[in-house]
This record gives structure tokens, sequence and C-alpha cells, in this order.
């Protein structure tokens, strides 16, 4: 993992906000472009909103990216907090985020608590409580307290984190390599397949979503969110088909696309230029990495790339 090269504030701090809610795998190209893009906290701050959206446009929860910012002003004007206390003070850092932080830079002893940690503790201590309510939260952070290196708090939290994410696994977990089999009570119990206990996830939202592709020599028209919506402001997208009554066109594309518990049935239709467009602009096919795009809008390109004449 590139951000375990260099324990950096910087390159860290990168690493435990785009990895919030997203795997490994998907973040690190992210990773290397965005500190192409800002390779230090001033870069960051500095950025025109529209450059930082571009570079995040993809990984989603785009508030991360706008607090991300607000926190390097912040830093710009204060300085690097070294303390968990003050590191929890930034926008966009939660308990975990800050005892990341605190015990990977700067060697303080904090644990830092992921999901994959959670696990761990729970199997560890044979503990059938629900993972996600907050009684359960403050029990298994003064377990892993009790556990935590003083001396080297931050290899301790990632090999936390590597042991629930390789070894110590959702479903199957591989008992038979865990360095700590011994010490697991869920493993002498027989439990660990039923631990950790979870909540039922809400039932899934099918929505249908219908969008118009606009397109002539001068590439593809999309619309751009206003401030006023808050759920991906500022980003650029392929109009609602609902807009324009009466407007028929050829199906270019159908695919589906999960946000949280939404399933969106996207269907892509190929239409004739409007006399009347809604406010907009028409984008080549080269300027589209430079804007802020949805990803919906970046599948719905994608999906009809083939399309006769399509050529962004």
């Amino acid at each position: 993992m590139p951000w375990r090269v260099n324990a950096d504030f910087y390159r860290v701090w990168i690493s435990e906000i785009m990895l919030q809610q997203t795997r490994v795998e998907a973040v690190i190209p992210y990773y290397e472009r965005f500190l192409g893009r800002f390779p230090d906290i001033a870069a960051l701050a500095a950025a025109p909103e529209q450059d930082l959206l571009a570079a995040w446009s993809g990984l989603g929860y785009y508030s991360r990216a706008r607090k991300l910012q607000a926190a390097a002003r912040r830093i710009v004007r204060e300085g690097i907090p070294s303390t968990c206390e003050a590191i929890r003070e930034l926008d966009g850092v939660g308990p975990y985020t800050a005892g990341a932080l605190a015990s990977i830079v700067f060697g303080l002893p904090h644990t830092a608590i992921d999901g994959n940690v959670l696990r761990v503790i729970s199997r560890l201590t044979n503990d059938p409580a629900e993972i996600s309510a907050p009684a359960t939260k403050r029990r298994f952070d003064a377990v892993a307290l009790t556990l935590l290196d003083p001396v080297r708090p931050g290899d301790f939290n990632q090999a936390m984190m590597e042991l629930g994410a390789t070894v110590c696994k959702p479903r199957l977990p591989l008992c038979d390599v865990c360095p700590v089999r011994t010490f697991c009570a869920a493993r002498e119990a027989g439990t660990e397949r039923a631990l950790p206990v979870k909540r039922k996830p809400p039932k899934t939202r099918e929505v249908r979503l219908a969008l118009a592709l606009f397109r002539n020599g001068s590439g593809i028209y999309l619309v751009q969110r206003d401030a006023g919506q808050s759920r991906l402001a500022g980003f650029w997208e392929l109009p609602a088909k609902e807009l324009f009554p009466g407007l028929r066109g050829r199906v270019a594309a159908e695919f589906s696309h999960q946000i949280v518990n939404d399933r969106f049935r996207v269907r892509v239709s190929d239409c004739r230029v409007p006399a009347e467009l809604p406010a907009g602009r028409w984008v080549k096919p080269d300027e589209m990495d430079a804007l802020p795009l949805a990803t919906i809008t970046r599948k719905a390109l994608s999906a009809v790339r083939n399309a006769p004449g399509f050529s962004a």
C-alpha cells in the first residue's frame, strides 16, 4: 500500500479519508493520481473546488473531498495538529481516523477501530453483542486499548486491521493460519462463523432513472447540479429525460448502479437535440477528465461508447 511507504501526515491522512467506505483496491489509483495533482497540504487548500471534485470523481461520498479541503485550509492557517484531540477537530475526521493518524504518524497510544478490528475483537472475546450498538463499540474500544502495544501503536493498529481484512474474514475466517487463534474465545467455542452479530440492513430500494444523451459536433451536453442540491453539488451529469416531455430516443444503454441502499436502474436514450436545452454546456471528449462527473454519468458514457457516431 503506497501510503505505508512514508508515514507522512498528509499521505496517511489522504489515504484514511479515501478508505472510508471504499475498498483498498479501488483507492490506490485514485490516491496516486490525487497526490500527483495535489502534492501537499498547501496545494490541496488552494485548489479550485472543480479541480478537487474532478480528482475525486468516481470515489463517491463527495462530502469527504469538501471536508478534506476545509481541513487543509485550517491546517495551512494553524499548522498540523499533533494530538489525537486536535486531529479530531478537523472537518471529516472521526474517532477512528483521529486514532489512526495519532498512532501511525505520531506514535501516540490511541486505538483505531474500524470494521475489521470490531470483527476481530468480537471473535477474540466471543461477544455476541450487535457491533453497531454504541455500548458495544465502547466496550470493544476498551478491549482494544488493553491489547494495544504502547511502543508501536501504529504498527499494532495496522496489524489488527490487516488481521481482520486478510485472515479473520467476515464469512470464512482462516482460523488455521491465524496468529492469535490460541487466544480466540470464539474459535474455542466454535462460534467464529456466527460472529460478529450485525443488524440486518434495510431493504434495497429500486429507483428508475432515465437519462437523455444529446450529442453533436461540439460533444456531449451536460448539466451541472447547483449548490442547493447538497448531494453532488457542482457535479456535471447527463440531463434527466423527464425534463423533456414527449421526447423520444433510441435506447443506447441500460445498467444498474448501487448507492448504499438504492439500486438505480438506469436507461440512457440517445435523443435528437431539442430546440431548448436547460442551462448547461457542450463538453468535448478531451474535456471530460477535467470535470467532476457523477459516477452514474461516467458509467453511462462508458456504456454508450460503442453507439454509432459516439466518440466520447
